[in-house]
This record gives C-alpha cells, structure tokens and sequence, in this order.
C-alpha cells in the first residue's frame, strides 16, 4: 500500500511491514494504517480506550456486530476494550481482536512520542466478510482521522 500525506488534516496513511507484523492474523486481505501527529503523549492502551471507550456506541455496535457480525465481550473488562479483546501488547502498541464468521479483525494502536497510529487488519473467513468490507472501508476510512482528533482532545482535557 502507497502511502499518501494528506495535508490539510495532518494524516498520514499508508500500512508498514512493521504494522503489519503487530497483527495475529495470518493471512491479511486488507490494511489500512492513519497516523497523526497529536497534541498529547500517552500509552497505547489510553489511546484506544480514548478511541473506542469501554463499551462500544449504538454506531460502533451497528457497524461491527449488525453488518460484520463481530462477536464482542458484553461487558467492560480490563482485557477488553469496546468488545474487543487485548491480544497483545508491547511498550509502544497495543492489539484490539475481534471474529465473526466471516472475518477476523486486528486493530492495532501505536504511539511513537507525540504520534499515533490505528492499523486496521481483516482477513476474509468466508463470501460475505469479502462481500460487505469494501464499501464500508470507504466509510471507515473517512471516519478514522476524525476518531484519532476526538481521542485526541478528549485525552488534552483529562491530562
């Protein structure tokens, strides 16, 4: 994948091999990865929670069990966030999981200093994940960089 600045936003996109590699997923079908620079320095892990919260909104549970079927946790945890498991993590990262039975998902957040990054990694299980992933990226895609600046800010008034 190409990468490409995106100017007016700060963005940067494009997937690394080393992003790549943070992932679980043995076959990936399709990557994305948005970067910016951030107005805060904390861990991956606060990071995503700032991202995604404890428990998934109406939207992030419309999107990811009612179109992708992804089975989430019910409940809050610490080895959780927003349903998704903790499947790893490292210093500098942190590895989101999630399956249905058509794909698996990662979602891995990084932090270098004052720089964060979402990778998004799929693997198609079976028709339907191959089927409804490639409009709803377009979606996804647009709405990622508006997920980073909110945790963002939200992040800047808690500190």
């Amino acid at each position: 994948m190409s990468t490409t600045v995106l100017s007016t936003t700060g963005v940067l996109r494009g997937v690394t091999a080393s992003a790549r590699a943070l992932s679980s997923l043995p076959d990936i079908d399709y990557a994305d990865r948005c970067t910016m620079v951030a107005d805060v320095d904390t861990t991956p892990e606060q990071w995503a929670r700032a991202m995604f919260g404890d428990v998934p909104s109406a939207v992030e549970r419309f999107i990811w069990r009612g179109l992708l079927g992804l089975r989430l946790a019910p409940v809050p945890s610490p080895d959780t966030v927003a349903g998704w498991r903790v499947g790893g993590r490292g210093g500098d990262w942190i590895r989101l999981e999630a399956a249905s039975r058509s794909l698996r998902g990662n979602l891995v957040v990084q932090t270098a200093g004052r720089r964060v990054s979402l990778t998004t990694c799929l693997q198609y299980d079976r028709w339907w994940g191959r089927l409804v992933w490639p409009p709803l990226s377009a979606v996804h895609r647009r709405l990622v960089p508006t997920v980073l600046g909110d945790a963002d800010r939200r992040l800047r008034t808690r500190g």
